[in-house]
Protein backbone atom coordinates (compact mmCIF):
# COMPACT_ATOMS: atom_id res chain seq x y z
CA UNK A 1 0.00 0.00 0.00
CA UNK A 2 1.36 3.79 -0.83
CA UNK A 3 2.17 6.19 1.78
CA UNK A 4 -0.93 8.11 0.64
CA UNK A 5 -3.07 5.28 0.85
CA UNK A 6 -1.88 4.98 4.95
CA UNK A 7 -2.62 8.15 5.29
CA UNK A 8 -6.57 8.24 3.38
CA UNK A 9 -6.81 4.83 6.03
CA UNK A 10 -6.25 6.68 9.13
CA UNK A 11 -8.46 9.68 8.12
CA UNK A 12 -11.13 7.08 7.89
CA UNK A 13 -10.47 5.69 11.19
CA UNK A 14 -10.47 8.99 12.55
CA UNK A 15 -12.79 10.05 15.37
CA UNK A 16 -13.50 13.90 14.62
CA UNK A 17 -14.46 16.65 17.65
CA UNK A 18 -15.65 19.50 16.90
CA UNK A 19 -13.94 22.21 19.08
CA UNK A 20 -15.18 25.73 20.54
CA UNK A 21 -11.77 27.76 20.54
CA UNK A 22 -13.48 30.99 21.81
CA UNK A 23 -15.39 30.18 24.74
CA UNK A 24 -12.90 29.86 27.10
CA UNK A 25 -11.36 32.07 29.91
CA UNK A 26 -7.77 31.54 29.06
CA UNK A 27 -8.59 32.49 25.29
CA UNK A 28 -8.17 30.40 21.64
CA UNK A 29 -4.24 29.64 22.04
CA UNK A 30 -4.86 27.46 25.23
CA UNK A 31 -7.47 25.57 23.39
CA UNK A 32 -5.17 25.05 20.16
CA UNK A 33 -2.55 23.69 22.83
CA UNK A 34 -5.03 21.48 24.50
CA UNK A 35 -5.88 19.93 21.55
CA UNK A 36 -2.16 19.71 20.10
CA UNK A 37 -1.43 17.92 22.95
CA UNK A 38 -4.62 15.58 22.57
CA UNK A 39 -3.38 15.03 18.92
CA UNK A 40 0.29 14.19 20.52
CA UNK A 41 -1.11 11.44 22.48
CA UNK A 42 -3.61 10.11 20.03
CA UNK A 43 -2.81 9.38 16.70
CA UNK A 44 -6.90 8.67 16.20
CA UNK A 45 -8.29 11.46 16.47
CA UNK A 46 -9.03 15.01 14.02
CA UNK A 47 -10.52 18.39 15.05
CA UNK A 48 -13.29 20.84 13.18
CA UNK A 49 -12.21 24.24 15.15
CA UNK A 50 -14.13 26.65 15.23
CA UNK A 51 -13.47 30.51 15.59
CA UNK A 52 -12.05 33.32 13.93
CA UNK A 53 -10.00 31.76 11.22
CA UNK A 54 -7.02 34.45 10.95
CA UNK A 55 -6.65 34.10 14.40
CA UNK A 56 -7.09 30.36 14.50
CA UNK A 57 -4.90 29.62 11.16
CA UNK A 58 -1.88 31.64 13.00
CA UNK A 59 -2.26 29.78 16.32
CA UNK A 60 -2.46 26.49 14.62
CA UNK A 61 0.34 26.66 11.90
CA UNK A 62 2.35 27.00 15.17
CA UNK A 63 1.85 23.19 16.27
CA UNK A 64 3.23 20.67 13.71
CA UNK A 65 1.52 17.93 14.59
CA UNK A 66 -2.26 19.49 14.30
CA UNK A 67 -1.35 19.57 10.12
CA UNK A 68 -3.56 17.57 8.16
CA UNK A 69 -5.86 16.86 11.13
CA UNK A 70 -7.33 20.65 12.28
CA UNK A 71 -10.01 22.04 9.73
CA UNK A 72 -10.68 25.46 10.65
CA UNK A 73 -14.31 27.17 10.46
CA UNK A 74 -14.76 30.58 10.60
CA UNK A 75 -17.06 32.20 13.14
CA UNK A 76 -16.66 35.54 13.96
CA UNK A 77 -18.73 36.19 17.49
CA UNK A 78 -18.12 34.84 21.00
CA UNK A 79 -20.48 33.79 23.74
CA UNK A 80 -19.44 35.36 26.64
CA UNK A 81 -19.26 34.06 30.09
CA UNK A 82 -22.15 36.93 31.41
CA UNK A 83 -24.82 36.48 27.70
CA UNK A 84 -28.02 35.22 28.70
CA UNK A 85 -28.77 31.54 27.38
CA UNK A 86 -32.00 33.45 25.84
CA UNK A 87 -29.71 36.18 24.25
CA UNK A 88 -27.19 33.87 22.86
CA UNK A 89 -30.12 31.63 21.45
CA UNK A 90 -31.63 34.35 19.60
CA UNK A 91 -28.36 36.02 18.54
CA UNK A 92 -26.07 33.39 18.39
CA UNK A 93 -25.88 31.74 14.87
CA UNK A 94 -22.77 33.64 14.27
CA UNK A 95 -20.41 32.28 17.38
CA UNK A 96 -18.16 29.63 17.39
CA UNK A 97 -20.34 27.89 20.08
CA UNK A 98 -23.14 27.69 17.78
CA UNK A 99 -20.77 26.64 14.85
CA UNK A 100 -19.37 24.07 17.26
CA UNK A 101 -22.66 21.74 17.72
CA UNK A 102 -23.62 22.22 14.19
CA UNK A 103 -20.82 19.96 13.30
CA UNK A 104 -22.26 17.46 15.16
CA UNK A 105 -25.61 18.15 14.22
CA UNK A 106 -24.97 18.07 10.46
CA UNK A 107 -22.79 14.26 11.21
CA UNK A 108 -19.52 16.01 10.40
CA UNK A 109 -18.58 15.41 13.75
CA UNK A 110 -19.28 12.80 16.82
CA UNK A 111 -18.77 15.04 19.95
CA UNK A 112 -18.99 18.91 20.61
CA UNK A 113 -16.53 19.60 23.28
CA UNK A 114 -17.05 23.81 24.86
CA UNK A 115 -15.34 25.87 27.56
CA UNK A 116 -18.27 28.36 26.96
CA UNK A 117 -20.47 29.72 28.78
CA UNK A 118 -22.74 26.38 31.02
CA UNK A 119 -26.03 27.62 30.48
CA UNK A 120 -25.93 28.76 26.93
CA UNK A 121 -24.25 25.54 25.65
CA UNK A 122 -27.11 23.74 27.20
CA UNK A 123 -29.69 26.09 25.62
CA UNK A 124 -27.93 25.69 22.35
CA UNK A 125 -27.61 22.03 22.41
CA UNK A 126 -31.68 21.18 22.89
CA UNK A 127 -31.98 23.80 20.31
CA UNK A 128 -29.96 22.46 18.20
CA UNK A 129 -28.86 18.72 18.91
CA UNK A 130 -32.79 18.30 20.36
CA UNK A 131 -33.21 15.93 23.45
CA UNK A 132 -33.44 12.07 22.83
CA UNK A 133 -36.95 10.67 22.77
CA UNK A 134 -38.51 10.70 26.32
CA UNK A 135 -36.63 12.58 27.79
CA UNK A 136 -37.88 15.39 30.30
CA UNK A 137 -34.71 17.08 30.86
CA UNK A 138 -31.06 16.37 30.32
CA UNK A 139 -28.57 16.20 32.79
CA UNK A 140 -24.60 16.91 33.06
CA UNK A 141 -22.55 14.17 34.22
CA UNK A 142 -19.36 14.61 35.74
CA UNK A 143 -16.43 12.32 37.29
CA UNK A 144 -15.76 12.31 40.99
CA UNK A 145 -12.18 10.83 42.53
CA UNK A 146 -13.39 8.37 44.34
CA UNK A 147 -12.26 5.23 46.61
CA UNK A 148 -13.32 2.72 44.16
CA UNK A 149 -10.52 0.81 42.26
CA UNK A 150 -11.44 2.44 39.09
CA UNK A 151 -10.46 5.67 41.01
CA UNK A 152 -13.90 7.56 40.18
CA UNK A 153 -17.36 7.66 40.32
CA UNK A 154 -20.30 9.61 37.91
CA UNK A 155 -22.60 12.63 39.60
CA UNK A 156 -25.44 13.83 38.12
CA UNK A 157 -27.27 16.16 37.53
CA UNK A 158 -24.65 19.01 38.53
CA UNK A 159 -26.51 21.84 36.98
CA UNK A 160 -28.31 21.26 33.69
CA UNK A 161 -31.99 21.86 35.70
CA UNK A 162 -32.10 22.58 39.48
CA UNK A 163 -35.77 20.38 39.47
CA UNK A 164 -35.99 16.89 38.98
CA UNK A 165 -39.01 14.65 39.61
CA UNK A 166 -38.85 10.80 40.34
CA UNK A 167 -38.87 10.21 36.42
CA UNK A 168 -36.30 12.47 35.66
CA UNK A 169 -34.39 11.11 38.39
CA UNK A 170 -34.71 7.53 36.89
CA UNK A 171 -33.38 8.89 33.46
CA UNK A 172 -30.75 10.49 35.21
CA UNK A 173 -29.95 6.96 36.71
CA UNK A 174 -30.50 5.03 33.40
CA UNK A 175 -28.24 7.96 31.48
CA UNK A 176 -25.53 7.37 34.75
CA UNK A 177 -25.10 3.66 34.53
CA UNK A 178 -24.62 3.77 30.65
CA UNK A 179 -22.06 6.62 31.11
CA UNK A 180 -20.33 4.41 33.73
CA UNK A 181 -20.11 1.40 31.41
CA UNK A 182 -18.72 3.26 28.69
CA UNK A 183 -17.03 5.85 30.15
CA UNK A 184 -15.36 3.65 32.87
CA UNK A 185 -16.05 0.33 31.80
CA UNK A 186 -18.04 -0.73 34.46
CA UNK A 187 -20.07 -3.68 33.30
CA UNK A 188 -22.97 -3.60 35.91
CA UNK A 189 -22.50 0.02 37.67
CA UNK A 190 -24.27 0.22 41.11
CA UNK A 191 -26.70 3.31 41.52
CA UNK A 192 -27.27 5.65 44.63
CA UNK A 193 -29.51 7.97 44.84
CA UNK A 194 -27.88 11.20 47.50
CA UNK A 195 -30.51 11.92 50.19
CA UNK A 196 -30.26 13.54 53.77
CA UNK A 197 -30.09 9.76 55.10
CA UNK A 198 -29.93 6.11 54.09
CA UNK A 199 -33.37 5.02 55.17
CA UNK A 200 -36.20 4.27 53.32
CA UNK A 201 -38.33 6.89 55.15
CA UNK A 202 -35.91 9.66 54.97
CA UNK A 203 -36.20 12.50 52.37
CA UNK A 204 -38.94 14.53 49.93
CA UNK A 205 -41.66 12.94 47.80
CA UNK A 206 -40.27 12.74 45.29
CA UNK A 207 -37.15 11.06 46.29
CA UNK A 208 -39.17 8.33 47.79
CA UNK A 209 -40.90 7.71 44.47
CA UNK A 210 -38.09 7.07 42.85
CA UNK A 211 -36.12 4.71 44.92
CA UNK A 212 -38.96 2.40 43.97
CA UNK A 213 -38.88 3.18 40.10
CA UNK A 214 -35.17 3.16 39.96
CA UNK A 215 -35.40 -0.46 42.22
CA UNK A 216 -37.99 -1.93 39.44
CA UNK A 217 -35.71 -0.85 36.47
CA UNK A 218 -32.60 -1.94 37.95
CA UNK A 219 -32.65 -5.33 36.31
CA UNK A 220 -34.30 -4.80 33.36
CA UNK A 221 -31.30 -2.07 32.70
CA UNK A 222 -28.69 -4.09 34.02
CA UNK A 223 -27.44 -2.22 37.23
CA UNK A 224 -27.81 -2.61 40.59
CA UNK A 225 -29.36 -0.02 42.72
CA UNK A 226 -28.14 0.40 46.61
CA UNK A 227 -30.73 2.84 47.39
CA UNK A 228 -30.08 6.31 49.32
CA UNK A 229 -26.67 7.25 49.45
CA UNK A 230 -25.05 10.11 51.45
CA UNK A 231 -22.91 13.27 50.76
CA UNK A 232 -19.73 11.11 52.39
CA UNK A 233 -20.72 8.61 49.69
CA UNK A 234 -19.97 10.98 46.40
CA UNK A 235 -16.32 10.39 46.98
CA UNK A 236 -16.77 6.64 48.48
CA UNK A 237 -16.72 3.02 47.33
CA UNK A 238 -20.58 2.54 47.90
CA UNK A 239 -21.92 3.27 44.69
CA UNK A 240 -20.29 4.06 41.35
CA UNK A 241 -23.11 6.10 40.40
CA UNK A 242 -24.86 9.31 42.45
CA UNK A 243 -28.00 10.16 41.02
CA UNK A 244 -29.89 13.59 42.15
CA UNK A 245 -30.97 16.94 41.03
CA UNK A 246 -29.35 19.86 39.43
CA UNK A 247 -29.52 22.41 42.64
CA UNK A 248 -27.84 19.52 45.06
CA UNK A 249 -25.83 18.12 42.77
CA UNK A 250 -24.12 21.79 41.68
CA UNK A 251 -23.60 22.90 45.29
CA UNK A 252 -21.60 19.75 45.90
CA UNK A 253 -19.52 19.50 42.96
CA UNK A 254 -18.20 23.37 43.85
CA UNK A 255 -17.94 22.35 47.55
CA UNK A 256 -15.48 19.70 45.90
CA UNK A 257 -13.76 21.76 43.92
CA UNK A 258 -13.09 24.40 46.81
CA UNK A 259 -12.33 22.14 49.34
CA UNK A 260 -9.40 20.11 47.33
CA UNK A 261 -8.07 23.67 45.99
CA UNK A 262 -8.01 24.16 49.93
CA UNK A 263 -6.52 20.63 50.86
CA UNK A 264 -3.49 21.90 47.95
CA UNK A 265 -3.02 25.77 49.44
CA UNK A 266 -2.96 24.19 53.31
CA UNK A 267 -0.04 21.59 52.02
CA UNK A 268 1.83 23.94 50.37
CA UNK A 269 1.51 26.39 53.35
CA UNK A 270 2.30 23.55 56.17
CA UNK A 271 5.74 22.36 54.23
CA UNK A 272 6.90 25.90 53.59
CA UNK A 273 6.04 26.74 57.61
CA UNK A 274 9.75 25.96 58.41
CA UNK A 275 12.86 24.84 57.40
CA UNK A 276 12.61 21.32 58.78
CA UNK A 277 8.72 21.23 57.16
CA UNK A 278 10.96 22.09 53.62
CA UNK A 279 13.03 19.11 53.99
CA UNK A 280 10.17 16.88 54.60
CA UNK A 281 8.56 17.96 51.87
CA UNK A 282 11.92 17.70 49.88
CA UNK A 283 11.83 13.62 51.52
CA UNK A 284 7.67 13.38 50.58
CA UNK A 285 7.99 14.86 47.25
CA UNK A 286 7.09 11.65 45.24
CA UNK A 287 3.89 11.35 47.62
CA UNK A 288 3.10 14.77 47.43
CA UNK A 289 2.87 15.13 43.70
CA UNK A 290 0.97 11.38 43.57
CA UNK A 291 -1.65 13.45 45.97
CA UNK A 292 -1.57 16.47 43.75
CA UNK A 293 -2.11 14.66 40.30
CA UNK A 294 -5.18 12.29 42.89
CA UNK A 295 -7.03 15.51 43.52
CA UNK A 296 -6.16 17.36 40.46
CA UNK A 297 -9.44 18.60 38.81
CA UNK A 298 -7.79 19.13 35.38
CA UNK A 299 -8.00 15.12 34.97
CA UNK A 300 -11.22 14.61 34.95
CA UNK A 301 -12.34 17.88 33.23
CA UNK A 302 -15.13 17.91 31.63
CA UNK A 303 -19.22 17.48 32.20
CA UNK A 304 -20.90 15.45 29.47
CA UNK A 305 -24.70 16.54 28.92
CA UNK A 306 -26.92 13.25 28.58
CA UNK A 307 -30.50 13.34 27.10
CA UNK A 308 -29.07 14.88 23.86
CA UNK A 309 -28.70 13.63 19.99
CA UNK A 310 -25.26 13.85 20.18
CA UNK A 311 -22.66 14.29 22.69
CA UNK A 312 -21.54 17.58 23.91
CA UNK A 313 -18.35 18.22 26.88
CA UNK A 314 -18.32 20.63 28.73
CA UNK A 315 -14.88 22.20 29.73
CA UNK A 316 -14.32 23.99 32.98
CA UNK A 317 -14.29 27.79 31.81
CA UNK A 318 -10.57 28.38 33.52
CA UNK A 319 -9.34 25.27 32.03
CA UNK A 320 -5.72 25.08 30.53
CA UNK A 321 -4.05 22.97 27.82
CA UNK A 322 -3.71 20.18 30.47
CA UNK A 323 -7.83 20.78 31.00
CA UNK A 324 -8.64 20.87 27.63
CA UNK A 325 -6.39 17.69 26.42
CA UNK A 326 -8.76 16.04 29.75
CA UNK A 327 -11.52 16.89 27.85
CA UNK A 328 -10.53 16.13 24.55
CA UNK A 329 -9.55 12.46 25.91
CA UNK A 330 -13.09 11.80 27.31
CA UNK A 331 -14.93 13.06 24.26
CA UNK A 332 -12.79 10.41 22.15
CA UNK A 333 -13.91 7.69 24.43
CA UNK A 334 -17.32 8.42 24.52
CA UNK A 335 -16.85 8.83 20.81
CA UNK A 336 -15.00 5.68 20.58
CA UNK A 337 -17.68 3.77 22.80
CA UNK A 338 -20.72 4.52 20.59
CA UNK A 339 -21.93 5.90 23.47
CA UNK A 340 -24.56 8.14 22.14
CA UNK A 341 -26.64 5.42 20.39
CA UNK A 342 -26.04 2.98 23.66
CA UNK A 343 -27.27 5.97 25.59
CA UNK A 344 -30.47 6.36 23.24
CA UNK A 345 -31.11 2.66 22.88
CA UNK A 346 -31.58 1.60 26.83
CA UNK A 347 -33.44 4.84 27.13
CA UNK A 348 -35.95 4.17 24.85
CA UNK A 349 -36.35 0.59 26.18
CA UNK A 350 -36.96 2.53 29.75
CA UNK A 351 -39.33 4.47 28.42
CA UNK A 352 -40.91 1.29 26.65
CA UNK A 353 -41.03 -0.19 30.19
CA UNK A 354 -42.27 2.91 31.91
CA UNK A 355 -45.33 3.18 29.31
CA UNK A 356 -46.51 -0.74 30.01
CA UNK A 357 -46.12 -0.18 33.75
CA UNK A 358 -48.58 3.02 33.63
CA UNK A 359 -50.91 0.77 30.97
CA UNK A 360 -51.20 -2.08 33.01
CA UNK A 361 -52.03 0.36 36.21
CA UNK A 362 -54.31 2.08 34.54
CA UNK A 363 -56.43 -0.85 33.15
CA UNK A 364 -56.33 -2.87 37.06
CA UNK A 365 -57.54 0.96 37.84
Amino acid sequence: MSGSQDQSSNARRRIVISVDAMGGDQGPATVVAGISRSAKKNPDVAFILHGPRDELERLVAKRRNLAGRCEIRDATDVVHMEDKPSHVMRHGTETSMWSALESVRNGEATVCVSCGNTGALMVLSMVRLKKLPGVNRPAIAVLWPSRNPHGFNVMLDVGADIRADAQDLLQYALMGASYARNGLALERPRIGLLNVGTEEHKGRAELKAAHDLIAANAEKARFDFVGFVEGGDIPGNRCDVIVTDGFTGNIALKTGEGTASLIGDLLKEAFEYTPLSRIAALLALTSLRRLKKRIDPRRVNGGVFLGLNGTVVKSHGAADATGVSAAVKLAFQLAQSGFSEKIAARLAAATSQLEDMKNEKDVAE
